[in-house]
């Protein structure tokens, strides 16, 4: 499919993910972009569904739009994290199925998959048991998304895809250390004890969990690619194929920030999934893609960005 010729709705167009999505269809020469905030258009209303469309009028629908965090936030907001991503995502498919689409490209989650599946993961094995408990909520709710499009795609012949990005980091992430996933928390907590002099870094869990991660820009070149490419309901894993513990991930963070303290681990809580790296197979198979972004070149550049924030004039949330 040329996208280029297409009216491109992209939910949660503002964030993280979003904004990078955003930018990589810009890029290959997409001009009718639609990317509302979630002020303007809160999707768990279906009255607001409704209306973002009539407003946009879209051909595509990217669903990015999510209530999202570290092990932290879903500890703390399970029902808010199943809730409104549920129905975010199941509002938005009935009412794109009932107008009509060219396709609909919608973003799971890692977290859907089963807390002991065999590594690395494959697309199979999504439906093998059920996901890590401290972030089951959200992983479930996503899941759901993708049982309704296939359901759609069989009973009304629904044009949409569903894809797995692994765990995202780069530019413009969450740094709240409240509600932020391991590596911006990480970075924040080694700068900021760069610059006070503290002697050590705390670090949730033993440090033996394994995680793989996806530079955001890559993640954002595959949805691209699963909107022009992919026409099939199963799901596809986007991710880079590198596994790593959380113990060498702090490690190697600390190494880039320059902080020569001690990573001091907290075995009381939680480490979360064992482990994570996902067959990527599918994705060159079906759509082409495979990461170009080496950690340590993502993680240079993040930290690089992130400290230019904080000598900006309008410096980002803390």
């Amino acid at each position: 499919m040329d996208l280029r010729n297409k009216r491109i709705l992209v939910t949660g167009g503002g964030g993280f993910l979003g904004r990078h999505v955003v930018a990589e269809l810009r890029h290959v020469g997409c001009t009718s972009l639609f990317a509302p905030r979630r002020a303007e258009y809160d999707l768990t209303d279906a009255d607001a569904v409704r209306r973002v469309l009539d407003w946009s009028r879209p051909e595509v629908v990217i669903h990015l739009a999510a209530v999202v965090g570290g092990i932290g936030a879903n500890r703390k907001y399970p029902g808010t994290f199943l809730y409104d991503n549920l129905m975010m995502g199941v509002q938005l498919i009935d009412a794109c199925r009932r107008r009509g689409l060219a396709k609909f490209v919608c973003a799971g989650t890692i977290c859907a998959y089963p807390k002991f599946t065999p590594v690395p993961f494959k697309e199979e094995d999504l439906w093998n048991g059920y996901p890590e408990e401290t972030n089951a909520p959200y992983g479930l709710a996503k899941k759901m998304l993708l049982a309704q499009l296939q359901a759609y795609r069989q009973e009304f012949d629904f044009p949409g895809t569903y894809v797995l990005p692994v765990n995202l980091y780069g530019p413009w992430d969450n740094f709240d250390l409240q509600s932020s996933h391991v590596i911006p928390a990480l970075i924040r907590k080694c700068v900021d004890a760069q610059a006070q002099g503290l002697p050590e870094v705390p670090v949730w869990g033993t440090g033996q969990a394994t995680r793989e991660f996806l530079y955001v820009a890559d993640a954002a070149r595959g949805i691209r690619l699963a909107a022009e490419r992919l026409e099939t309901p199963d799901p596809v894993n986007l991710g880079s194929g590198h596994e790593i513990s959380i113990r060498d991930l702090a490690q190697m963070i600390a190494d880039h920030v320059g902080y020569r303290g001690a990573l001091k681990f907290d075995p009381t809580q939680p480490d979360g999934q064992p482990r994570r790296c996902l067959d990527t197979s599918r994705a060159k198979a079906v759509i082409g893609f495979e990461a170009t972004t080496t950690l340590t070149r993502g993680l240079a550049d993040t930290i690089a960005w992130y400290r230019a924030q904080l000598s900006a004039p309008t410096r980002i949330a803390a």
